[in-house]
């Protein structure tokens, strides 16, 4: 199993939330860009340049930090990159109630991952818990 070593991903999930603070703050989306732009690219390339620079201040090897679940991270990540993507468009067209809800909706799941619940990790599961309940429904 795929894993990414725990201060990784709290360092994007600081990077999300302080984007999100300074946009509300200053009704910008330009700061959304850097989380959104870093994540979009994690996700098609696998490279991500936030975890690339941050994993040079680890002071252990990354296996010897709490591991978080690869496949579940890149879950994480469409959510906030669909969230980041919408409220940055939603700038740009000037529709501030959109900017705003979405901003502060990933802002939350990111506050909250990094007070230890992840908003995301609970969605997946229920969907995973309903799709292995449809499932066995059918083969009955």
């Amino acid at each position: 199993m795929k894993t990414i070593p725990k201060p990784l991903v709290l360092a994007n999930q600081w990077t999300i939330f302080l984007s999100v603070i300074i946009a509300l703050l200053t009704q910008s989306a330009w700061i959304l860009l850097i989380p959104l732009i870093a994540n979009l690219s994690s996700l098609v390339t696998g490279f991500h340049p936030i975890l690339i620079f941050v994993k040079r201040f680890l002071t252990k090897p990354a296996n010897q930090y709490p591991q978080e679940d690869y496949a579940q991270l890149r879950f994480n990540q469409c959510l906030a990159v669909g969230f980041l993507f919408t409220a940055s468009v939603s700038s740009l067209m000037h529709w501030s109630i959109l900017f705003n809800a979405t901003t502060i909706m990933v802002g939350l799941a990111a506050l909250i991952a990094i007070l230890g619940f992840c908003v995301g990790c609970f969605i997946r599961f229920q969907y995973q818990q309903w799709h292995f309940r449809r499932k066995n429904s059918n083969m009955q």
